[in-house]
């Protein structure tokens, strides 16, 4: 098998698992995201994006219903010994098979939790599912519960996003040796991913983000590249990846000189990410760490040139997103806890001038001040 982690470290997962589901009286809890199934088993698969299911009793016991071509991946990468393969036919409909397999389990009319939150169960077979499973059971929505376990790293995943990190910056300093004018994004795209393969890493749960002149204020990744001109702008936001832990990135690097709006964005974008930074301890809350961000903002004249939300935990993820629960925005309650993963991007797009300024890292929460990942510096960049 290709597990990542020792038995005892999926041991005690299994027992926190186990423990949430006593208190909140589930016999069994359907899982359907990817990152609760790796967390839980070690399976590893892009495989989601068909109808697959992890049952896990409250014993602690579990069953993988999934397709044949996921069988030996799941043979391979986890620990499950229980694996059931619905056919690909005709007007399948793998939610009645998942419901036969219910029915052995002696789960019927019992209280079952649902992963309805994740992108491993469509909205098709979500209805699907509920068709088949209306007058089985007493069905609970359990979103987010497996999630929430999965946002304290235990030493073991410490490790892992320790060396994200490591392969983040590796990736920063392949991209800063090509950066200059004339030079295309695609090569530079290309150094970046190359880096982190050849330090050992894997691909991101999202595409990096490069964009330079006009497409420098875009949050997102688009295709289509062009050559970096005498005076230009690239943002660049990507991650170092590991065993799937993510460690995040982000930069706006600017050729020839840095105009004075650039330099006034980047002044803001630092002292807000130092208040993130400050804010990010046991005293606060997801919430109080956004507000120290806005509060820069709007001392700099910023508040209609920011985004309104500015990190989020990171972890194990899969496509299509390496973004995870909880987000630093307006009045989240959720507290900062000691061995939290968490990204802080200080976002300015001024479509005004055109000026596009970001500066992010990923940090380690504490009992006290966060420990940054990253061993790059946060000074302007200027080619």
């Amino acid at each position: 098998m290709g597990l990542h982690f020792e038995p005892e470290e999926f041991n005690a997962r299994r027992d926190r698992l186990m423990m949430v589901m006593a208190e909140q009286k589930l016999d069994a809890i359907l899982l359907f995201a990817q990152e609760s199934m790796y967390w839980l088993t070690g399976y590893d698969t892009f495989g989601f994006c068909f109808f697959q299911c992890l049952v896990v009793k409250a014993d602690g016991s579990n069953v993988l219903m999934t397709r044949s071509a996921d069988l030996r991946q799941a043979r391979q990468t986890s620990n499950i010994e229980n694996i059931i393969v619905w056919a690909d036919r005709d007007n399948a409909n793998p939610a009645a098979d998942l419901r036969e397999l219910l029915n052995d389990l002696d789960l019927l009319g019992c209280r079952i939790g649902i992963e309805y939150q994740t992108h491993g169960l469509t909205a098709a077979n979500g209805r699907k599912l509920d068709e088949q499973l209306a007058a089985f059971g007493q069905l609970v929505d359990a979103s987010g519960l497996v999630d929430k376990l999965r946002v304290l790293k235990s030493p073991a995943e410490i490790v892992y996003s320790r060396k994200a990190a490591e392969l983040g910056d590796d990736a920063l300093t392949a991209a800063l040796n090509l950066i200059k004018a004339g030079a295309d994004e695609g090569a530079i795209l290309a150094a970046m991913q190359g880096a982190i393969f050849a330090g050992g890493g894997d691909y991101p749960a999202n595409e990096f983000i490069i964009g330079s002149g006009d497409d420098a204020l875009l949050c997102r990744y688009k295709a289509g590249r062009r050559k970096l001109t005498k005076n230009d702008q690239l943002t660049l936001e990507w991650s170092g990846v590991y065993r799937h832990y993510h460690a995040p990135m982000m930069r706006t690097v600017l050729t020839g000189k840095a105009s004075k709006r650039h330099q006034e964005l980047y002044d803001a974008a630092l002292e807000a990410l130092q208040a993130v930074e400050a804010a990010m301890t046991p005293d606060s809350t997801f919430g109080d760490v956004f507000d120290a961000h806005a509060k820069v903002m709007e001392e700099h004249e910023l508040t209609r040139h920011r985004l309104n939300a500015c990190g989020y935990s990171v972890g194990a993820r899969f496509t299509p997103s390496w973004m995870d629960m909880p987000m630093f925005y307006s009045g989240n309650p959720e507290r900062i806890q000691p061995d939290m993963t968490l990204f802080a991007h200080m976002i300015i797009m001024d479509s005004d001038s055109n000026t596009a300024m970001t500066l992010g890292q990923t940090y380690l929460t504490t009992n006290g001040k966060a420990e940054t990942l990253s061993r790059q510096p946060l000074d302007l960049i200027v080619k």
